[in-house]
């Protein structure tokens, strides 16, 4: 097996990318640092044709940096509702505030000082900077990664922090000074199709004649899994408060912890603390309490087994003067950031509350 040059990598990537890479997407288009920044948060651990609704969307209301630094709060979770990963939004908030502030609306051209930055590390830096500045730095997303475990073979799980600066040392070895952006969008742009997780296409892939993986026909070991760990479940009742009128008690969260800062229903551990909840805001029930079907929701370390209960209330005014409540209303939504399992709920308990 004859091993490709880093040259060759990239002459051999470059030479794909001009017939088949990706050069229209919506942030490709009159590219600034802020269109990368957003499209680059919002492509982490989220695929291309789910993002770019989102993305236009969220240009459209915020179309630059400092339009993002003075939306309150709400606007934006709201804008995110349905990507996940909402810590990346409430990041994208602070950041946009921290340059508005600190850097007089302007992107920092140093690496390092964009990496200081809330939500911006070491791969997301070196794309802002390669591709809306052209400066010479190597990125090392989930689909880069895939692609030099895939034709290096590389042991161990990429998260591992050995494993990640293997894989950074590659990156940097193979990334070419020259058209460094076309090359880093190539590298992703071959991850998430011919070099995709399952099912690789690997007759059709530039990087076939020097990848490891395929002369040794061991595309389906690499990247090597995570290694497997059993996630805890935890348990929690959703208290769906419903009025007479069609309102629906909503709480914010804390800022950290699962769902921060967005909208949801309270929450109880147990059943028992269902009624000293009540009683802690002076609910008055007026049906029967009705609990009903749990599901599980899934966060990156442990299930979360959820069950909805549905009890409708006279509501005490005193709940009104907290501002972490609201009584939102179906029937007349506002912009609220809401985690997509509530969301659903609400939009069932609208659709039963009409019939």
């Amino acid at each position: 097996m004859s091993k490709q040059t880093p040259a060759q990598f990239a002459k051999a990537l470059l030479k794909w990318f001009d017939q088949h890479g990706r050069k229209d997407l919506p942030w490709q288009k009159n590219k600034t640092p802020y269109r990368v920044w957003i499209s680059e948060i919002m492509l982490q651990q989220t695929q291309v044709k789910t993002v770019i609704p989102y993305y236009q969307r969220f240009m459209h209301n915020f179309p630059d940096l400092d339009a993002l630094a003075k939306a309150p709060h709400d606007d934006v979770l709201h804008l995110w509702t349905g990507l996940g990963y909402y810590a990346r939004a409430r990041n994208l908030h602070k950041t946009a505030q921290i340059i508005a502030q600190e850097h007089a609306s302007q992107f920092p051209d140093d690496r390092e000082a964009l990496q200081a930055l809330p939500g911006i590390g070491r791969s997301t830096a070196g794309a802002i900077l390669s591709f809306a500045k052209g400066q010479h730095h190597a990125i090392l997303d989930g689909n880069v990664k895939r692609v030099l475990c895939r034709y290096y073979r590389i042991q161990g799980w990429s998260g591992h922090s050995k494993t990640q600066q293997a894989l950074w040392t590659l990156s940097e070895n193979i990334t070419p000074k020259k058209r460094c952006d076309d090359f880093n969008q190539a590298m992703m742009d071959l991850g998430s199709s011919l070099c995709s997780r399952s099912k690789p296409q690997c007759s059709l892939c530039p990087l076939q004649k020097g990848c490891e993986s395929f002369q040794h026909q061991q595309q389906n070991l690499y990247p090597q899994a995570k290694p497997k760990k059993t996630m805890p479940v935890k348990s929690a009742y959703l208290l769906m408060l419903l009025t007479p009128e069609g309102e629906v008690l909503l709480e914010k969260r804390p800022e950290h912890g699962i769902w921060g800062s967005l909208w949801s229903f309270p929450q109880c551990e147990k059943h028992d603390d269902i009624q000293v909840w009540l009683d802690k805001y002076h609910f008055k029930t007026i049906n029967d309490i009705v609990i009903q079907t749990e599901f599980r929701h899934t966060f990156s370390h442990y299930h979360l087994q959820t069950s909805p209960v549905s009890i409708t209330i006279a509501p005490p005014s005193s709940v009104m003067d907290d501002q972490h409540f609201i009584w939102f209303n179906p029937q007349k939504p506002l912009k609220l950031g809401m985690p997509t399992p509530i969301t659903k709920l609400i939009s069932q308990l609208n659709s039963s509350t009409n019939k």
